[in-house]
């Protein structure tokens, strides 16, 4: 039981990363690479197939950025309407299993709960109307907020003086094992990789980092 290992009483402080941790990424991957070239297929007259390939490259180029999750930029770049098209297909937004019993678990726990986020604001609005799980945060920093991205540790460092956690006393968890490295270094002492992200792709485990397929493995029986 992983519990065993994530002393909670120890652990003041939790931040969450929200796509593909709390929320199924197949929502986003779907969007991204498949909606989105259907749309740029159609706007640019090309294939389907052709599309993708410039798209990816484009994605490429600002992957581990802030514009990567800039909705307004992808908006200009693409010549797309991106959160109108996101509306359109909300209905796939998912929370995990277990997530929203994960979260109560913590409020009556009195642990301060903080959402840290690459997602764009508009993402964020989108996705707290679809589900409501922001009602659960006691903060909500994204990297738009703080100027940088997870990857980078002066997040981290902008993180601590907004949200005032103690690293010592904190737990963070995320889908991308990059972004944990970064959490690691900057000092965050208890780390766990979301190895399920989207549910309709198997799960992706980490030998670096202790991980969770589904979040009813951190509540207590």
């Amino acid at each position: 039981m992983i519990t065993k290992n994530i002393p909670l009483e120890n652990i003041h402080y939790v931040l969450l990363d929200m796509d593909g941790t709390l929320l199924d990424k197949y929502f986003d991957d779907f969007f991204w690479e498949h909606l989105v070239p259907e749309k740029y297929a159609e706007k640019h007259a090309m294939t389907v197939g052709r599309a993708k390939e410039e798209l990816m490259k484009k994605y490429k180029v600002h992957e581990g950025t802030l514009n990567w999750t800039d909705l307004d930029f992808w908006s200009q770049e693409l010549n797309l309407d991106i959160p109108a098209l996101k509306e359109q297909i909300k209905h796939l937004i998912e929370v995990h299993p277990h997530v929203e019993d994960f979260l109560k678990m913590l409020k009556r726990m009195k642990k301060k709960v903080f959402l840290v986020t690459n997602a764009h604001y508009k993402s964020i609005d989108l996705k707290f109307r679809k589900t409501e799980i922001g009602r659960y945060f006691d903060s909500v920093l994204s990297s738009f907020d703080a100027g940088f991205p997870k990857e980078s540790l002066k997040f981290w460092t902008t993180a601590e003086k907004r949200l005032g956690f103690d690293k010592q006393k904190t737990l963070f968890i995320d889908d991308t094992e990059e972004i944990l490295r970064t959490a690691k270094r900057f000092g965050i002492k208890y780390i766990l990789y979301k190895a399920r992200s989207n549910s309709k792709v198997n799960p992706k485990s980490s030998p670096e980092f202790m991980q969770i397929h589904d979040f009813d493995e951190l509540i207590p029986p």
